[in-house]
């Protein structure tokens, strides 16, 4: 298979090799439980403070506190927890409070999810209602203006996961200042960490939740930050580890790789700067206008993230360029990962006034800061590759057989025995269902050694009559195993008993 180029780092990274070899350092040697008092636990606690120090340089926390914990998710949890316990707790006083929660209207599901959840629980009974962003994706500062006397939280972010958009986090906390609010503040950081410069204690906001999966840390480790005398309640209690603000055994394999992660932040070796990000992205953007004619970019590239390009091809749906683009050896993605499964337009960019056609066909490609030249050609080149293809004239080809009910278990081939059952079958003929696009792209591909025959989904039926007579198996494979099962139903419909679908697909058996 060919050479992998990964673009979806807004939906997770790869492990940067300290980071994954210091995790395996705490595994295998530095084992010990930072609570415990013998010199094996102080080792582990020095380690785990080490890492706090560093993190803290980086975001500057200044006299803020920051909590390891399980990543974005709970950090934000945490911070909506607190700051409704706080509303409560004003109330009880009778103290003023404000009575709306205003949430981005581009931000991550977490936050208006998790607002949902524990303003139920907890009968805060406030308003929660949505901020909303301008066309290039920035908040509406004049309606914040407005509603700030009212404001109890607002929550923003400080970059958005799908269009790389850099919120105006500046003119927010002149807002809240001009206006006098005592309104908590929330800010989602998860995409700002090691791409955008962060000097929290310097600012007003009040909480802010990181995920180290974003930046080269494996996934399952994260923090967050509370500044300095903001209420805090905790959400995990128990034996009262994290100082009593996070209790639950530290993860010291994530903390550790965390904290590798930190390290290459500091010492400036590591990663790709900004100018050198903006030059990869500068090349990426040239590649995609060359090869996709009336390409519209969905958001303003000088107000993003010199890491994110987010774009719109009229007449081409977004899965068909994920398709030609996989089928190229490019993982990129329709926007965010947490509803890839969801059929439908974005919401992130219906929320920014940009057309429907543009919303339900964007595209999402992401790159990191260890993105290195060799990759970046390669991505220019297979980029012209998929151009090349998406303009040429497809043949006229007969309807794409539908699934007809669910298809029978022996009909599959599971991509972990795929290597087993093809030396079963020695005379197996392996059919790729791809569209001749994919195919163009793909180039000549093989399953584990095996030569694979290229005949598109749509072309099945007429190709089918050469395979009835014969007594070899045909195992039919495409990106997924979508596809290729519908091909492997069909066939057998037609009469051949040996018609087998490769579940998953090219993605699980490379």
């Amino acid at each position: 298979m060919q050479t992998e180029i990964y673009l979806d780092t807004n939906a997770t990274s790869p492990v940067l090799p300290a980071a994954a070899a210091a995790a395996m350092a705490v595994m295998q040697d530095g084992f010990g439980n930072p609570s415990s008092s013998h010199a094996t636990g102080l080792r582990a606690r020095a380690l785990r403070e080490s890492v706090r120090a560093s993190a803290g340089r980086v975001v500057g926390a200044g006299d803020g506190r920051l909590m390891f914990n399980s990543g974005a998710t709970e950090g934000i949890q945490t911070a909506v927890l607190s700051a409704l316990c706080a509303v409560r707790e004003r109330r009880a006083r009778g103290d003023a409070c404000g009575d709306i929660v205003l949430i981005g209207a581009t931000e991550h599901k977490a936050v208006p999810e998790s607002l949902a959840h524990w303003n139920r629980l907890l009968g805060t009974g406030l308003e929660l209602r949505v901020l909303p962003v301008d066309g290039d994706g920035r908040h509406r500062l004049d309606v914040l203006r407005a509603l700030a006397p009212r404001v109890a939280l607002v929550c923003t972010m400080a970059a958005n996961n799908e269009t790389g958009v850099v919120s105006d986090l500046h003119g927010i906390e002149a807002v809240l200042r001009d206006t006098g609010s005592d309104a908590l503040w929330l800010v989602d950081c998860v995409q700002a960490l090691g791409k955008l410069p962060l000097d929290l204690a310097a600012s007003r906001i009040d909480y802010a939740p990181f995920s180290g999966h974003k930046l080269y840390a494996p996934k399952g480790i994260g923090m967050l930050y509370v500044r300095r005398g903001a209420p805090y309640t905790p959400l995990m209690c128990g034996g009262g580890q994290e100082d009593g603000q996070r209790s639950g055994t530290e993860n010291m394999a994530g903390i550790a790789a965390l904290g590798a992660v930190f390290s290459a932040l500091e010492r400036g070796d590591t990663f790709r700067d900004g100018a050198a990000l903006l030059a990869c992205r500068a090349r990426l953007v040239a590649a995609l206008e060359a090869a996709l004619p009336g390409i519209v970019f969905n958001a303003p590239l000088a107000q993003s993230l010199p890491t994110t390009i987010n774009f719109s091809v009229p007449d081409v749906a977004s899965a068909t360029l994920l398709d030609l683009f996989d089928a190229a050896g490019m993982r990129v993605s329709a926007g965010s990962a947490c509803s890839a499964g969801k059929a439908g337009s974005s919401y992130v960019l219906d929320a920014m006034g940009v057309p429907a056609w543009r919303s339900a066909a964007a595209v999402r490609l992401s790159f990191g800061a260890l993105f290195d030249d060799a990759s970046l050609d390669l991505a220019c080149e297979r980029i012209a590759r998929c151009g090349a293809a998406l303009a040429a004239p497809m043949p006229v080809a007969g309807a794409e057989p539908a699934m007809d009910g669910a298809i029978d278990s022996a009909m599959l081939v599971p991509a972990d025995t795929a290597r087993d059952w093809l030396a079963a079958h020695p005379d197996a003929i392996v059919i790729d269902v791809r569209n001749l696009r994919e195919h163009s792209v793909a180039g000549a591909v093989s399953l584990h050694g095996r030569a694979v025959r290229n005949v598109p989904l749509a072309c099945v039926a007429d190709e089918a009559p050469q395979w009835l007579g014969a007594t070899a198996p045909l195992l039919f494979v495409c990106r997924s195993g979508a596809r290729s099962a519908r091909a492997a139903q069909a066939v057998r419909a037609m009469g051949h008993p040996g018609a087998w679908s490769l579940v998953g697909g090219f993605a699980l058996a490379i």
